[in-house]
């Protein structure tokens, strides 16, 4: 029974992870906002691997961002702030 629930919150997350990535793709925002959703994206989807649970609730955290329209600041090009 706890298998079948994990693999469920495994195939939520991987849903709502892709759905995620599609959204931060079709944004009209900077290149260098895009990039920092994306680096969040694939920070969440290496800390899965490990802590599926906490993953999960950083994505609602950030899903709920895209949603009200808060953004991560534009940062340089290289890395910089």
């Amino acid at each position: 029974m706890e298998r079948d629930s994990q693999l469920e919150l495994y195939r939520l997350v991987a849903d709502r992870l892709k759905e995620a990535h599609s959204r931060v793709r079709t944004l009209q925002v900077p290149e260098g906002v895009r990039m920092a959703l994306s680096r969040k994206l694939l920070a969440i989807t290496a800390a899965a691997k490990h802590d599926l649970s906490g993953a999960a609730r950083r994505l609602d955290r950030l899903m709920n961002d895209l949603d009200e329209g808060r953004f991560p600041s534009e940062r340089g090009t290289d890395g910089t702030p």
